[in-house]
C-alpha cells in the first residue's frame, strides 16, 4: 500500500492548475463525472499499475482537470472486501435451478465465502430490484442466471461495472466477466441424430413465446440437424407464457394430440419440463409412450431435469453437466476477485451434454 500511495502522490504532484471550477467531493462523484466505473477508479488509487495504460492515462487526465485528491482512509476501507457472494436465478421453484444453485452455494461455502440466494420469479422488475439490493450488500462478487429476453440489459451492465460477475445458463452477450453454460446446439444435434437413427425423425415441441433464450438455440440446431440428415423439420408450437412449463406442455400437448399436429411418431421437446407436461397429456388421452410393443409415440427432452428419471416412462434426454458448469463459474469468479486484476476480455465457456437413453424414446 505504501508503494501504491507513493505512485499516486507522484501522479498528483505533477498536476498543473485545475482546468475547471467543478469541486469533486468523493470518489463516486469523480468516477461519474469522469465517465469511469467506481471499481476501476478505486483500483487505480490502490495501485496505478493495476489498470490498463489507456485507463491510467484517462484517470490522470481527469485528476488534473478536476483537481481531485482521494480520501486515503476511504480508499483503505474500500479495499476490505466482504465475503458475501450473490447468487441469482430466474425461478427457484424449477428443480433445475434449485440443483445448480445448491451446487454453486456449496462451492462458495467451501471456498470460505457466504452466498446469498435470490430468485427473480421470472419477473424483470424483480430481477432489477435484486441487483439494487445485492449491490447494497457490497458483495465480493456475483453469479447470475439472467432471465434472458426479459432482462434489463442496461441495469445488468451497470451492476457488472460495480461488482465482479459471472453469468450462467442464459447468456447476455459480452456482459460480466464471463458466461459459463451448456452447448445448447450440441444438445439438440446429438439427440436428433439418436432419434432419427432409432426410429421416425422427430417433430419439435416448443412454446411459441419461450421464456428462456436457450430455446431458440435448440430450435435452430434441431432445424439444422434435421436438414443435414435429409428430413423436413416440423414445429409444434404451443401457447403460454412464463415459467409454468409443465402445465403449458400438458395443455398444449392435449391440443396437439386432439388436432393431429404430431405428424411423426417421435416428439422432441424443447426442455424436459415441457416433456413432463406432454407425458401427462399422453396419459390423459390414453396415448402409450415408449419403445415397447404397443406404444404409439416416442417422447424425448433436453436438460436431464432432476425429475426426468422418475417420469412414466422415464424420459430420454440430454444431460447438462451441472458439476462442470458450477465449478467453472465459481472458479472464474473467485480467480478474478482474489487476483484483483482488470479483465480486458469477456470469456465464454460451454460444456457439452451427454445422451441419457431411457424408456420414453
Amino acid at each position: 500500500m505504501v508503494q501504491s500511495l507513493r505512485s499516486f502522490a507522484c501522479a498528483t504532484e505533477i498536476r498543473s492548475r485545475p482546468m475547471t471550477d467543478i469541486k469533486i467531493k468523493n470518489m463516486e462523484q469523480f468516477a461519474t463525472i469522469s465517465g469511469l466505473s467506481r471499481p476501476t477508479v478505486s483500483k487505480y488509487f490502490n495501485d496505478p499499475k493495476s489498470v490498463r495504460d489507456s485507463t491510467r492515462v484517462r484517470i490522470e487526465a481527469a485528476l488534473k482537470k478536476y483537481d481531485y485528491r482521494p480520501n486515503i482512509y476511504a480508499v483503505n476501507q474500500n479495499r476490505k472486501l466482504t465475503k458475501n457472494v450473490g447468487v441469482v436465478v430466474p425461478y427457484l421453484a424449477d428443480p433445475f435451478f434449485a440443483e445448480i444453485a445448491r451446487n454453486i452455494e456449496q462451492r462458495c461455502i467451501d471456498a470460505g465465502y457466504s452466498p446469498t440466494l435470490f430468485s427473480s420469479h421470472g419477473d424483470a422488475d424483480l430481477e432489477r430490484d435484486i441487483l439494487d439490493n445485492l449491490r447494497a450488500l457490497k458483495p465480493a462478487g456475483a453469479l447470475i442466471a439472467p432471465l434472458g429476453r426479459g432482462t434489463d440489459r442496461r441495469a445488468l451492465e451497470v451492476f457488472c461495472d460495480d461488482v465482479p460477475t459471472v453469468l450462467f445458463d442464459s447468456n447476455i452477450q459480452d456482459v460480466g466477466l464471463a458466461f459459463v453454460g451448456s452447448d445448447n446446439p450440441q444438445f439438440a444435434e446429438l439427440i436428433v441424430e439418436y432419434l432419427c437413427r432409432t426410429g421416425e425423425p422427430p417433430c419439435f415441441f416448443e412454446m411459441k413465446h419461450p421464456a428462456n433464450p436457450n430455446a431458440n438455440k435448440r430450435r435452430q440446431a434441431y432445424v439444422r440437424a434435421m436438414e443435414h440428415l435429409g428430413h423436413s423439420p416440423v414445429m409444434v408450437q404451443v401457447e403460454g407464457r412464463g415459467w409454468a412449463f409443465e402445465e403449458i406442455g400438458r395443455a398444449g400437448g392435449i391440443k396437439a394430440l386432439e388436432t393431429g399436429q404430431f405428424v411423426t411418431r417421435t416428439v422432441l421437446c424443447s426442455n424436459d419440463r415441457l416433456a413432463i407436461g406432454l407425458l401427462a397429456a399422453c396419459y390423459q388421452k390414453e396415448v402409450r409412450v415408449g419403445r415397447a410393443e404397443g406404444c404409439v409415440l416416442r417422447v424425448a427432452g433436453l436438460d436431464d431435469h432432476p425429475f426426468s428419471r422418475f417420469t412414466c416412462p422415464p424420459l430420454t434426454t440430454i444431460a447438462q453437466d451441472y458439476d462442470a458448469v458450477s465449478r467453472r463459474a465459481v472458479r472464474t469468479l473467485f480467480d478474478a476477485v482474489e487476483s484483483g486484476t482488470e479483465t480486458t476480455t469477456h470469456e465464454t465457456v460451454l460444456f457439452e451434454g451427454k445422451l441419457i437413453m431411457r424408456d420414453s424414446a
